[in-house]
């Protein structure tokens, strides 16, 4: 990519971005585009602008975000969305603390040395952007003693920017855990791996006999895990009947008009998605299949309590500090007999997996790893190719009959900017569902476990896939001949691309926060999509709810995103530090518009009281590990004795991660003590604790509490509640 090419990627980004944002402005300031930029303000009852202003400018959202604070956050989407934010400033603190030393000093080190020229070993490659870059530099020249000590400066300035985050996100989540407020998770644990049943006794007295012994004062009752599969099927189908007659209702009842006061009754066929068989009066049938499927649904629900348990429960205690020692401690002698842990909140158990036992969680996993594994190998091949095909250069090697039309200026240009960027973008876009089930398949307990386990995984997929696949695949692909002729230049090749390759990486974050960012604040597509299901599809409440509602902000997908641009720009903040302030300008514009969206848009399915910390704070120091490698290895190339002072650093950045791990770790393993030790303002009340973890299949006010005797006891005590 030439220096054209760039600054026409950079402008045309920007320009959509400043397009994107008066956009914004103008359709948010619409009454009728409320559920759309103001969702999670209208679902807590709040007027969507309060403290803001119907007449906006396309930039007073920034003055908005800027004032708000961490509590405000927190009241609105949470202590994950709080957390989130927290990694977002941690990254910029890191990235302008480094760019402070690094830009003033490296850029006028680099480009006042022409040995790139010097070095380059194919004609044309070298371009403008090059000089800005440590390929610049002469080999063995004493001038990179300024990029060795750069590197100790990005390291330095990362341990002690993630010190303080990691201690600030501990605070923060001891602070929620302190909350005066009963909250149901706190007062219950999972337990899994429970042995057979005795015989002459029921699972249920097996359960409430074993944990009223160890827990005499303060163990309430049980709810032993059922097989729910057939059940679900029936709630699903009941509560489908049950939109769809809502749905004729409305319809039928919007057929009323003066002229035909009597309205035209719906009806629908019975058959194959209702374009075959038998027509039918559709409030009829559908209250027909209602009253039919109520009385299934009442009569699997029995079955399911009573023959289909499971061996694993949730067990509630009245006191939440004893509830969070019990989750912490081992009962059993035995690592695969009565297994013990926190519970999530009730929306986020999934309960299929709470029955597979200990030695079937450890077979899964270790499957599901080689599954993984070897997609990523696989994966590598066409994302490979992807960063080598879409090069223009190679494009027009591969298919010489587009030579004609690469020759037109301005096509060229808009291709060789947007064109491998938006290949590689789309390409990974296919991932993360599948990543999820996987992570599902290893037998996870909660949803957001299993969305930090599908993060790990997308992380090692965008890493090793795009940094290093885009990086070898690129050079391998325009100099296999010169290889094939003298293997011995791969190693000097690979390592004389990496500043090249950082033009590539520049590019694709400027398209990332200018036209991502642009697009997540304007929410284009969810504004179209909404006014489109309004205006043909929506005929109920419900129905035009579901149109706007927005989902939480999808922490699987983003951070490790997010990941991906901490690897790339520290990676190649030494050796190309033009990317700092792009890697800053990324993360910067992220915070502002994820404040924006935390307060209005985003509403969280789920709250883990910022577990997904050790795993940005583990993600970032891998990227910072393989930065170190990356400039050991790149000064080798560059035939620089001193090579060797970088050794010290991954030994310090293993030896960090290992004392954060020991410090901060145990609080996010485990709710500390201290914390659930605080009062609370009112006695919970444990009926309600105990029946939000009821499922909503097993749910139902026609069902009686004896009816219920054999999968969930009655034990319960007069206690004090903290």
């Amino acid at each position: 990519m030439d220096f054209s090419s760039f600054l026409t990627s950079l402008g045309t980004s920007f320009v959509i971005f400043v397009i994107l944002m008066i956009l914004f402005a103008l359709l948010s300031s619409k009454p009728g585009n409320n559920v759309v930029y103001y969702p999670n303000r209208i679902l807590k009852g709040l007027d969507p602008f309060e403290d803001g202003s119907k007449t906006r400018n396309p930039f007073s959202w920034i003055k908005e975000a800027l004032s708000s604070s961490e509590k405000d956050v927190i009241a609105m989407s949470g202590v994950d969305t709080a957390v989130y934010s927290v990694f977002l400033s941690t990254v910029l603190s890191i990235l302008v603390l480094s760019g402070i030393i690094l830009l003033p000093v490296l850029l006028p080190v680099s480009v006042t040395d022409d040995g790139r020229k010097k070095q380059t070993t194919s004609k044309g490659t070298f371009n403008e952007l090059d000089q800005l870059s440590m390929g610049n530099i002469t080999a063995k020249s004493s001038r990179l003693w300024a990029f060795l000590i750069a590197c100790y400066w990005v390291s330095l300035v990362t341990f002690y920017i993630l010190w303080k985050a990691y201690k600030h996100v501990t605070l923060l989540r001891s602070e929620a855990f302190k909350s005066p407020d009963p909250k149901s998770e706190q007062f219950a644990i999972v337990v899994r791996d429970i042995p057979a049943v005795p015989e002459g006794l029921t699972r249920k007295e097996q359960v409430d006999s074993y944990f009223k012994a160890i827990y005499p004062e303060t163990f309430y009752r049980s709810m032993i895990v059922t097989d729910n599969k057939e059940v679900n099927k029936v709630w699903e189908e009941l509560e489908g009947y049950k939109k769809k007659l809502i749905r004729a209702e409305a319809i039928y009842a919007g057929s009323k008009t003066t002229a035909k006061p009597e309205g035209t009754r719906p009806t629908n066929k019975t058959g194959f998605l209702g374009i075959l068989g038998k027509t039918v009066d559709s409030i009829e049938y559908y209250n027909e299949k209602v009253n039919e499927l109520v009385a299934k649904l009442e009569s699997e629900q029995k079955v399911t309590l009573r023959e289909k348990q499971q061996n694993a429960a949730i067990v509630f205690f009245s006191n939440r500090v004893v509830a969070a020692s019990a989750a912490q401690s081992l009962h059993a002698p035995m690592v695969d007999h009565w297994s013990v842990l926190d519970s999530p909140e009730p929306r986020q158990l999934i309960w299929p997996n709470l029955k597979i036992n200990y030695f079937g969680r450890e077979l899964r996993q270790y499957i599901v790893y080689v599954i993984v594994g070897l997609t990523i190998f696989f994966y590598m091949i066409p994302i490979t190719f992807i960063s080598a095909v879409t090069t223009l250069n190679n494009l027009v090697k591969l298919i010489p009959f587009i030579k004609p039309i690469v020759r037109i200026t301005v096509l060229r240009t808009v291709l060789e900017a947007y064109l491998p960027q938006l290949a590689l973008i789309i390409f990974l876009a296919l991932l993360p569902k599948l990543l999820l089930a996987l992570s599902k398949l290893e037998g996870i307990p909660s949803e957001s476990h299993a969305v930090r386990a599908a993060s790990g995984k997308y992380y090692y997929f965008t890493v090793l896939n795009v940094f290093i696949g885009v990086t070898i695949g690129g050079t391998l692909f325009s100099t296999f001949k010169e290889i094939e002729k003298d293997p011995n230049k791969l190693v000097p090749m690979l390592a004389a691309s990496l500043p090249g390759n950082a033009t590539f990486f520049l590019t694709y974050v400027a398209l990332k926060f200018f036209v991502g960012y642009g697009l997540e604040l304007s929410r284009i597509v969810p504004l179209i999509i909404y006014h489109l299901k309004r205006k043909y599809l929506c005929k109920t409440e419900a129905e035009l709810r579901d149109a706007w509602y927005p989902g939480d902000l999808g922490y699987g997908i983003r951070v490790p995103n997010d990941m991906l641009i901490v690897t790339i720009v520290l990676c190649y903040s030494v050796i190309a530090p033009l990317i700092i302030p792009f890697g800053a300008l990324y993360f910067g514009l992220g915070w502002l518009v994820l404040r924006n969206q935390a307060l209005k848009v985003y509403v969280p399915s789920y709250e883990s009281y910022g577990r997904m910390w050790p795993h940005m704070h583990n993600r970032i120091l891998a990227s910072l590990i393989l930065y170190q490698v990356t400039m050991f290895g790149y000064f080798g190339v560059q035939k620089f004795v001193y090579a060797p002072l970088l050794i010290p650093l991954p030994i310090l950045s293993l030896i960090f991660g290992f004392v954060t791990a020991k410090k901060f770790y145990p609080a996010f393993q485990y709710p500390a003590l201290e914390a659930a030790a605080h009062s609370l303002k009112e006695a919970p009340n444990m009926e309600l604790i105990f029946r939000s973890f009821v499922p909503p299949s097993l749910s139902s006010d026609k069902i009686e509490e004896d009816q219920f005797e054999d999968a969930l006891s009655q034990v319960s005590r007069s206690t004090s509640f903290v």
